[in-house]
């Protein structure tokens, strides 16, 4: 059995639509829902729902609290948690820089950490959050340790990641 710690931290990827605004928001965790849709054989999902922001609205502190959830879950050398791999949800917009915070300040990665998030919400039409959220499980079971970004059937090992705005995915600098 391989064992995933999920960590949430909200981001178009689970946005739903607020009938009272009729905008987008991030209100709760959409994540069981997602994973109830695939089928994952001997694959053990820890989900720990750390906050649910856009990442636009993420500041330095959440993005230790990010560091910090890592480190408890068994991301770091040294831990003896029963954690075969990380993945991280996450707004795609500012992805970047808590990649490059995680790349910074976790000095020997355990297992890989694996960011993902979608370009559009989970419940839209033609949303990629499924298949993101599918390759980082897959990703987070195959990659050496380090900090990753996956989605749209790449992995990309930080530092150097960024969002290609023009392309809607990420690319290495």
């Amino acid at each position: 059995m391989r064992h995933v710690t999920l960590i949430t931290t909200g981001g178009t990827i689970e946005k739903t639509y607020d009938e009272q605004t009729g905008g987008l928001a991030n209100r709760r965790s959409l994540v069981r829902r997602m994973l109830k849709r695939l089928r994952l054989e001997d694959v053990a999902v820890n989900i720990v729902e750390l906050m649910s922001k856009d990442s636009l609205d993420l500041t330095d502190e959440d993005r230790d609290r990010i560091v910090d959830a890592v480190r408890t879950f068994g991301g770091e050398a040294g831990s003896t948690l029963d954690t075969d791999g990380i993945v991280i949800l996450h707004g795609t917009d500012t992805l970047e820089k808590t990649g490059t915070r995680l790349h910074e300040n976790i000095s020997r990665p355990r297992v890989p950490i694996v960011l993902t998030g979608a370009m559009r919400p989970y419940e839209m039409t033609r949303s990629d959050a499924l298949q993101n959220l599918t390759e980082a499980i897959f990703a987070s079971g195959t990659l050496t340790p380090g900090v990753y970004c996956v989605a749209h059937g790449r992995a990309l090992a930080f530092p150097g990641v960024t969002k290609d705005r023009q392309h809607h995915t990420f690319i290495k600098r």
